[in-house]
């Protein structure tokens, strides 16, 4: 059709019908406003049993739909190079929009559809692709607008990177494979047919593979820890009188809050932090590792002593020697309902039950009383430390970065924090090993990583390392 052939068209068409012959009209696409005329045709014939029509177009969009609608339609697409990349990419944006993440996020159909026309523009299967660039737009642009939690933007970038990649859409576009690699243990099939990967869908266990996340085989251990933590502190809520907390009860606060003042009172026999006195750390030029750790101990001291404090308010009103105030209330009410109280975590974020929280805060201002002796006499650093003994871990790493560039005499930002596990670091001034590293995920021997297996403790320990920061190397 569209080389003048329309009435030479219906009268084939009247021919065909009356004989009940076969008739095929090709291209109808080029002649969309003659096919008023071929519907009102149809509408009149009488035609034989054994006639029939085929008709055939491409895509377009002034297509008459009636005609559509009245026909028995078939679809026929060429598999083309890109063909497959496209259904790998639209498998995978479904993976990222249906994974789990920390919280709910109302990802929609209209996410997905913006992924994939911003593939569908810059796919070209004779060049090569700019991965980078499409990581860049999904995650600033299509996702990462709505993800807010850090922890989260680290998963879509991780999954940006194993789903999106030439390995994974290159094998797609490979002819002479039947299946293709793909991550979370499942095989893309190397067709355009959309009833092979609805197979893949219903093939899927009802209960989530660890590995469909890229989360290690014992994950179910460290959900069913922290749900049985949880259910335990929903329990000893529920045990709790409902009008506790809110309003004072003797036998009942000195019932329920006793565990916490024995504990207080127990962990505090044999040291003297709440009655030692302690100044503000002058300002000075010294060691920025001395510096840190002498306000480490002021600050585990004045902690220390300010929980006494309330603690000891707390016992008073229970005995009977001191009024009930509004801060003793919030106080008790947090402590009967098993939170950590406010004034507490805003001085340090510790842990959220109250009876770990105590523990903790004397066993570290204990231990940082080691700390300051060694720092004074300048051998802290060749002993073997553990971070988990200081409030802030953290910034002594940045103390020992601002010493050694003191002491090699370059910016701090020149250098770059490294660790090795195979003895001692060469370029570096001041290092220090460190021990008690726990690793969560996986395991650790000093030389390689390992993946966990399904019996796997949840959390293993590390071997000691030494850790240093020493001189990037930069290339221009």
């Amino acid at each position: 059709m569209g080389q003048g052939q329309a009435d030479l068209a219906i009268q084939t068409l009247r021919e065909c019908a009356q004989n009940g012959e076969w008739l095929c009209l090709k291209n109808l696409h080029l002649v969309t406003s003659w096919l008023p005329v071929l519907e009102k045709e149809l509408n009149t014939l009488h035609p034989q049993p054994n006639f029939r029509l085929w008709l055939t177009t491409e895509v377009h969009p002034k297509f008459t739909p009636i005609l559509l609608q009245s026909s028995l339609k078939i679809t026929y697409e060429y598999i083309k190079l890109n063909a497959l990349g496209h259904r790998g990419f639209l498998f995978s944006l479904n993976i990222i929009q249906h994974s789990g993440w920390t919280k709910f996020y109302e990802f929609s159909l209209s996410d997905l559809r913006a992924g994939f026309d911003i593939i569908d523009r810059l796919f070209e299967g004779s060049k090569d692709f700019q991965w980078e660039f499409v990581h860049g737009l999904f995650e600033h642009a299509i996702y990462g607008g709505r993800v807010d939690n850090y922890f989260d933007m680290r998963v879509l970038r991780s999954y940006l990177e194993q789903l999106f990649n030439s390995r994974i859409i290159g094998s797609l576009n490979t002819r002479g494979k039947k299946m293709s690699s793909f991550p979370c243990s499942i095989s893309l099939p190397n067709s355009c047919s959309i009833l092979d990967y609805r197979n893949i869908i219903e093939s899927l266990p009802e209960d989530d593979k660890p590995d469909f996340f890229g989360l290690p085989a014992n994950i179910a251990r460290s959900s069913q820890r922290m749900i049985s933590s949880q259910v335990i502190s929903q329990l000893r809520i529920l045990s709790r009188s409902v009008t506790a907390g809110c309003k004072f009860d003797r036998e009942i606060w000195s019932t329920e809050l006793s565990p916490v003042l024995n504990l207080w009172k127990k962990l505090n026999q044999n040291s003297n932090l709440i009655h030692q006195k302690v100044s503000p750390p002058a300002e000075q030029q010294g060691s920025p590792i001395l510096s840190f750790i002498t306000l480490e101990q002021f600050n585990a001291i004045r902690l220390v002593q300010s929980v006494h404090q309330s603690l000891a308010s707390l016992s008073k009103v229970i005995r009977g020697t001191s009024l009930l105030s509004p801060e003793v209330q919030r106080l008790a009410s947090a402590l009967l309902n098993q939170k950590c109280p406010v004034t507490w975590q805003s001085k340090w974020e510790g842990p959220e039950d109250p009876l770990q929280y105590l523990r903790s805060l004397v066993a570290r201002a204990l231990a940082i009383q080691n700390w300051v002796e060694k720092a004074e006499k300048q051998k802290l650093l060749s002993d073997t430390l553990d971070l988990s003994e200081l409030f802030h871990p953290d910034t002594f790493l940045n103390a020992l970065r601002q010493e050694t560039a003191r002491v090699m005499s370059c910016s701090v930002d020149s250098l770059k924090f490294t660790a090795s596990w195979k003895g001692r670091i060469q370029e570096g001034k001041l290092q220090v090993e460190i021990s008690g590293l726990q690793l969560e995920g996986c395991r650790f021997d000093g030389n390689r990583l390992s993946e966990n297996l399904h019996d796997s403790p949840s959390v293993s320990s590390v071997l000691p390392c030494y850790m240093a920061w020493i001189p990037q190397v930069l290339n221009y």
